[in-house]
C-alpha cells in the first residue's frame, strides 16, 4: 500500500494538494483514500462533498474520511472513555466535563495512525494519501509511536503491577474505580500496535513525505526546519510541492513587483533543497474547489506522471559496520554542529537533540551495551560510533588469523 503524507505550514494549500492527488490515482485506477487529520477540517469543502467521521465514498475508486476524536473514543475506545469518565465523576467532576476529560492527550494522533494500520491490514486500498495539520502538530503525530512506546514501554509493565495489586488490597475498600481488565486490554492493543505503526511509516519504499510550502520567506523557512526534524525521527522527504506560484505572464506593476520577488525565493528553495524533487502549481484566478480546479491543479503538479511515483526513498537513517566499528548515520540537514546534542541514554537507546526536538533512538540488538566512541558531524550528517563488547579482542583474531 503506497501512502503520501503532504505536509506544511498552514495555508500553503496541503489540503488542495492532498485532494488534487486523490482525484489524480484514483482516475488513474488506484483504489484511493484521502484523509484529513487535522481538527480544523476543509477536505470536504475542497473536494465539495460533505464528509464526516465514518468514510464516504466521494466517486469511483475514491474514498474520505475526517478524523472526529470524540467518534473514535465512543466507537473503538469507549472502555478507556468509559473508565476515565468514572474516575473523573468519582472525583466531582461534572458529567460532560468528565466525558471531555476522557481525551487523553495523543488519543487524536494515536486514532490516526491506527487508520493506517487498519487500512494497511485491509487491503482495500492501493494509495492513502493523508492532509495533515500544520507543522507543529504534524511533528506530533509522526513522532508520536517513538514517544508513546518509549513511555508505554516504561509505565505499561507497572501499571499492570499496581492494578493487579490494589485489586487484591485496598481495591474493595476505596470509591476510586480501579480499570478493568477490558481498559488493560485497550491500553496493550495500543501498546502493541503502535510499533506496527512505526515500521510503516518509516517503510521508506512506501511510505514518503511530500512537503509543501509557498515561494515566500516565512513558509521556506518552516519547511526547512520541517526536513530536519522529519530526518531526525526517520521519516523519508520525497519531494516539494510549490503551491501559489505566480505565472511568468502576470500584468499590472504591483503583480509583476510580486513576481520578482517570488523569483528570488524561488532561487532559495532551490539553493536549500536541490536534488530533491520540486513540482509547481500554478496560482488559480478562481476558488480552489470541486472537482474541475482540482484536476487543473493535478494537471499543473503532475502532468502525465503518475502520483503515486516514489521520488526518492534513502531513509535519513542507516547503520553500518566498518573496520570493527559499528555506525549510526543520520541525515540532519540545515543545522550546525553547534545545533546537535548526543547522549547515552540506557544500554538500549542514545538521545539526539537537532534544535528544538529530541528523539530517544532505540539501539539494534547487536549495539545492546556497546559503547559510545563519540560522533562525527559533517555534510549534514551526523555519525555516532558505537564498539560492541569484545570487538577490539575480535579484530585482533581475525587479523592473527
Amino acid at each position: 500500500m503506497r501512502i503520501i503524507i503532504y505536509s506544511g505550514k498552514g495555508g500553503v494549500g496541503k489540503t488542495s494538494v492532498a485532494a488534487a492527488t486523490a482525484r489524480r490515482c484514483a482516475k488513474l485506477g488506484y483504489r484511493t483514500m484521502v484523509m484529513s487529520v487535522d481538527t480544523a477540517h476543509s477536505l470536504g469543502d475542497s473536494l465539495d462533498v460533505k464528509l464526516s467521521a465514518e468514510i464516504v465514498n466521494v466517486e469511483k475508486n475514491l474514498d474520505a474520511l475526517e478524523l472526529n476524536i470524540i467518534h473514535e473514543m465512543r466507537t473503538k475506545w469507549s472502555s478507556i472513555r468509559d473508565y476515565i469518565s468514572a474516575f473523573m465523576l468519582s472525583q466531582g467532576v461534572e458529567d460532560i466535563t468528565a466525558e471531555e476529560m476522557a481525551i487523553l492527550p495523543g488519543m487524536e494522533m494515536a486514532a490516526a495512525l491506527f487508520y493506517v494500520l487498519q487500512f494497511k491490514d485491509g487491503g482495500e486500498y492501493d494509495v492513502v494519501i493523508i492532509d495533515t495539520p500544520p507543522t507543529g502538530e504534524t511533528l506530533r503525530l509522526l513522532s508520536f509511536p517513538d514517544v508513546s512506546n518509549w513511555y508505554v514501554d516504561r509505565l505499561f509493565g507497572l501499571l499492570k503491577r499496581m492494578v493487579s495489586l490494589a485489586r487484591a488490597t485496598v481495591g474493595r475498600m476505596i470509591d476510586i474505580p480501579l480499570p478493568s481488565k477490558e481498559v488493560m486490554g485497550s491500553l496493550e492493543d495500543i501498546k502493541d500496535n503502535m510499533e506496527r505503526v512505526k515500521d510503516i511509516l518509516e517503510d521508506s519504499e512506501n511510505t514518503t513525505i511530500r512537503l509543501v510550502l509557498n515561494p515566500e520567506r516565512m513558509p521556506i523557512n518552516e519547511t526547512m526546519r520541517s526536513y530536519t526534524y522529519l530526518c531526525l525521527y526517520n521519516k523519508t522527504v520525497e519531494s516539494l510541492i510549490v503551491n501559489k506560484v505566480l505565472p511568468a505572464d502576470v500584468d499590472g506593476n504591483f503583480m509583476k513587483r510580486k513576481l520578482e520577488e517570488q523569483e528570488t525565493y524561488m532561487e532559495m528553495i532551490h539553493e536549500a533543497f536541490d536534488p530533491l524533487k520540486i513540482m509547481y502549481a500554478y496560482q488559480l484566478q478562481t476558488e480552489l474547489r470541486g472537482a474541475e480546479n482540482l484536476d487543473e491543479m493535478a494537471e499543473m503538479i503532475f502532468g502525465d506522471s503518475d502520483p503515486t511515483e516514489v521520488y526518492a526513498n534513502a531513509s535519513p537513517m542507516r547503520f553500518d559496520t566498518e573496520n570493527g566499528i559499528d555506525k549510526l548515520h543520520l541525515k540532519v540537514p540545515f543545522l550546525e554542529r553547534d545545533d546537535i546534542g548526543l547522549f547515552r541514554g540506557n544500554n538500549n537507546s542514545i538521545i539526539i537533540e537537532a534544535g528544538s526536538q529530541r528523539r530517544t533512538v532505540a539501539l539494534p540488538m547487536t549495539l545492546i551495551n556497546a559503547e559510545m566512541l563519540g560522533a562525527e558531524f559533517g555534510d549534514e550528517e551526523l555519525i555516532v560510533k558505537f564498539r560492541r563488547p569484545g570487538q577490539d579482542a575480535e579484530e585482533k583474531r581475525k587479523q592473527t588469523f
